[in-house]
This record gives C-alpha cells, sequence and structure tokens, in this order.
C-alpha cells in the first residue's frame, strides 16, 4: 500500500518553469547511469529537446506530483499509429521511498484513461534490475529481449522490452 505522502498525486504537463528542476535529476549520477544518453546534458540541449518536443503532438511530458511537491518526471512518445507509446520516467534522486510506485500509477493512469492509449512499451538495460522489477510489478509482459543492442562506452548490453495493454492494466496498489 501507498504510504500516507502519495494519496494525492498526478501527472501534469511539463512546463518551461520545470527545466531546471528536471534537468537536474536527469543529470543525477543515479539517474544518468541507466539511460541511453549517459553524458551529463546541457542547459542548451535540455532546452532544444523541450522545444522539439512542444512541436509535436505524440510527445507527452510530464512531471509527477505527490500533494503538488514535484518527485519525478515521465514521458510518452506514440508511435505514427498513435495509441500505442513507448514511455521513459524516473523519479527525483530525492523523491521518498515509495515515489516511483506513486508515479508508475499516476503515469499509468493517464496512459489509458487520459490519452486513451492502447498498449504502452517500455524498455530496460539488463543491467537494471529496479526497472524491470518495476515493469514486472505493473503487469508489463516481456516481449522480448534486444542482445547486445546498447553500447555504453565500455561493453554491449541487452536491452528487455516490456508491454502493457490497456485492458491488462488494473493498479493493484
Amino acid at each position: 500500500m501507498f504510504e500516507p505522502q502519495f494519496h494525492d498525486t498526478r501527472v501534469r504537463p511539463l512546463d518551461k518553469a520545470d527545466l531546471k528542476l528536471v534537468l537536474s535529476w536527469r543529470n543525477h549520477p543515479e539517474v544518468r547511469r541507466y539511460m541511453y544518453t549517459k553524458h551529463e546534458i546541457t542547459p542548451d540541449e535540455h532546452q532544444d529537446w523541450f522545444d522539439s518536443a512542444q512541436q509535436d503532438p505524440r510527445k507527452h511530458l510530464l512531471v509527477f506530483e505527490a500533494n503538488s511537491l514535484p518527485l519525478g518526471f515521465v514521458n510518452f512518445n506514440e508511435y505514427v499509429t498513435r495509441q500505442i507509446a513507448n514511455w521513459g520516467y524516473y523519479a527525483a534522486p530525492n523523491a521518498p521511498k515509495g515515489s516511483g510506485r506513486a508515479l508508475g500509477r499516476a503515469a499509468l493512469n493517464y496512459a489509458f484513461n487520459d490519452i486513451k492509449l492502447h498498449k504502452v512499451c517500455g524498455q530496460a538495460l539488463d543491467f537494471n534490475e529496479r526497472s524491470i522489477k518495476f515493469h514486472q510489478t505493473f503487469g508489463f509482459q516481456l516481449e522480448g529481449t534486444l542482445r547486445d543492442h546498447h553500447f555504453d562506452g565500455e561493453g554491449y548490453h541487452h536491452v528487455l522490452c516490456f508491454g502493457l495493454l490497456s485492458h491488462e492494466w488494473q493498479p493493484k496498489f
């Protein structure tokens, strides 16, 4: 069960005022180590990414909040066919225990109830055990493994591919 501090949760659109905070989360070593792009993102790169996403209605950039306090970031990138999207997420490095689950629940409710997605797809690097468990906890099915698919500058890693269909989404917590 969620701890009481997570009773008022939501995701909302990322806006320009959030960029500095979200960039600080993204560049934190504990977040960055699980990303495909591991270098520190510059403010200009971050601004360019945001500006580009604002021009694409298939991209949904969101801030997760609990009791109006920003605690994480989520994005959904719809495919050309729409109603099927990849997602990415991370909790703020200083977020309290349980924030990730609260983020996942709020984000998936948004995906299936607000933007009416049919399917959410996720990927996890094979060494990211927390992300793998996270997907499994929410009912995602392992749909495949992309062998030696990501090179991090030192070695190749498998990428695990997950999928969750709208009719499978049944939050249990």
